[in-house]
């Protein structure tokens, strides 16, 4: 069967992107910075991106169009005979599910709370009124995982029309549509009375910060960043690889991913940390930033109602935008291993995911006595991040360069095809011997930081 490709380069670069920008953009990113020193951490987090993110990213995808497959077949396509690098495929899979049985449950969270929003029940709350709204939603195991379902349906459903007419249609809207959403809202945030000291806060370069978190500790939290930004290393990425012809280079493509990434990462600071300020609340990480402070801050907000209801659509987009990016990897892994057609593929999924999402549902409320790292949210999230995505990374880094894989004349010839910025030579060294000694100090950093912190 003919393999589907995208209409256009356009498609490709915003839901690559889609896939990369997810609930860590929002969710992490702007916290981090502000902690960390502001511009002096973005400079450092730059840097990573472009020694770290980018050249991975480019091996995922010419892994990805050299094969044009799948992770679940394109090790068994290019290795050499008799080698073992496809019995990776199992690891890119669990990856995917694994990712998408706590993302799911993310993603439900954002269309309960703009309900929420457009219903007007944050409206006249006061901080513990907003905390109990959200301490009631993680208690519910049935509205839960309504939401869950509900955007499984949706996520699937746009899978199920197709590659263009529904992946790369629906994810070139929505994409347009939070760049769109995230301007009006930054707008509106940074001409906030008061807004002046969160943005000092925010784009400030600190040094003393850096100082006082210790200059180590700054420069993990950026390699770590710009490593799990992107999704790399479960095959999510390499997917799109298969859906492109070879008319571009594949590391400038690699290029406008990375920078729409980040620039949507920046621009969620932009919105966050003005609007905190100007209202004097303090911006949380994680989970309490997004459902604890922003609903506090809507609140003191002119029009907060409009404002919050317009951030949680985004929101939506966002999470949506690397459900949907995943789950056409899950239907091509099964389409590309057994031959069974994408609708049938589709319908087994649907349920698999919903199934695999329930732990992560019911350890908020009738599992919660069973907390290992935290929740099972956490755990699995640990899965992914601390052990899945960056072993997965050294797997495509040593397959792309050692004689051992595809290696390094196949990659470059395969990242270099067509017109646009070519992947420089003079990396071989630093990507051989360099990089997957610095991947797997993130990796051994990661429990450090997790277990003896």
């Amino acid at each position: 069967m003919k393999r589907e490709k995208f209409s256009s380069r356009l498609g490709f670069i915003l839901i690559s992107a889609g896939c990369a920008i997810g609930l860590g953009n929002v969710w992490r990113f702007p916290y981090i910075v502000g902690k960390y020193g502001g511009a002096s951490f973005v400079l450092i987090y730059l840097l990573f991106l472009a020694v770290l993110g980018l050249p991975i990213m480019v091996m995922e995808f010419s892994v990805g169009r050299a094969s044009q497959c799948s992770a679940a077949l394109s090790f068994d396509r290019l290795e050499p005979k008799g080698t073992k690098w496809h019995w990776y495929k199992w690891g890119a899979m669990a990856g995917n599910y694994l990712l998408m049985m706590f993302y799911t449950t993310v993603a439900g969270w954002m269309v309960n709370y703009l309900f929420k929003m457009l219903r007007g029940e944050f409206v006249g709350q006061d901080a513990a009124g907003v905390s109990s709204i959200w301490n009631h939603m993680l208690g519910q195991p049935l509205s839960m995982t309504f939401f869950m379902v509900l955007s499984v349906l949706i996520c699937f459903g746009v899978c199920a029309l197709g590659l263009q007419k529904g992946v790369e249609k629906i994810t070139k809207g929505m994409m347009v549509a939070l760049l769109g959403l995230m301007l009006v809202l930054a707008v509106r945030s940074v001409t906030l009375p008061g807004a002046m000291e969160g943005l000092k806060f925010y784009l400030y370069p600190d040094f003393g910060k850096m100082v006082e978190h210790g200059v180590g500790d700054v420069i993990f939290a950026a390699m770590g960043q710009a490593f799990f930004t992107l999704s790399l290393g479960i095959g999510a990425l390499a997917i799109f690889g298969s859906y492109i012809g070879k008319e571009r280079t594949l590391t400038g493509e690699a290029i406008f991913v990375t920078a729409l990434d980040t620039f949507v990462a920046l621009l969620a600071g932009l919105i966050i940390f003005p609007s905190c300020f100007a209202y004097g609340v303090n911006p949380g990480e994680g989970s309490s930033l997004l459902f604890l402070t922003l609903p506090n801050v809507f609140n003191e907000m002119a029009g907060g109602q409009l404002w919050g209801s317009l951030f949680f659509l985004f929101m939506i987009f966002a999470s949506f935008s690397t459900v949907i990016a995943v789950f056409e990897n899950l239907i091509c892994f099964a389409t590309d291993l057994t031959g069974c057609s994408r609708k049938k593929a589709i319908l087994v999924n649907v349920v698999v995911v919903i199934l695999l999402s329930m732990p992560c549902v019911l350890g908020f409320n009738v599992w919660q006595s069973f907390a290992p790292l935290g929740s099972i949210l956490d755990l699995e999230d640990f899965l992914v991040s601390n052990n899945l995505l960056p072993l997965g990374s050294l797997v495509y880094l040593l397959f792309c360069t050692t004689r051992y894989g595809w290696g390094w004349n196949h990659f470059m010839a395969e990242a270099n095809t067509g017109s646009g910025v070519k992947f420089p030579k003079w990396a071989r060294f630093y990507l051989t011997f360099v990089l997957p000694l610095v991947v797997l100090f993130i990796f051994v950093q990661g429990y450090i930081s997790k277990f003896a912190g």
